[in-house]
């Protein structure tokens, strides 16, 4: 499986990348965070718990099933005020 990973905003900047391929098998999103997480040092950013993402550029949740050829997107919450 190939995916397509991007990073936005403070995550983008803390890892030095906008975005990059990623070959694995993957069940979901949250099992694609956890590889990145191994990586350790900066990618402790992703472990954030408010963490936002989208597939195929639509928002959706950490259980969302992931297919070859997908684009995930990783990017924090907004708030305002």
């Amino acid at each position: 499986m190939k995916l397509d990973v991007q990073y936005f905003a403070r995550y983008r900047e803390a890892l030095g990348l906008d975005g990059e391929r990623i070959e694995g098998e993957f069940v979901s999103i949250a099992a694609l965070r956890e590889r990145l997480l191994q990586r350790d040092g900066v990618w402790a950013v992703l472990a954030e718990q408010n963490i936002m993402c989208a597939r195929n550029q639509e928002l959706c949740s950490l259980d969302e099933p992931l297919f070859d050829g997908d684009e995930v997107a990783f990017f924090p919450t907004v708030t305002g005020g």
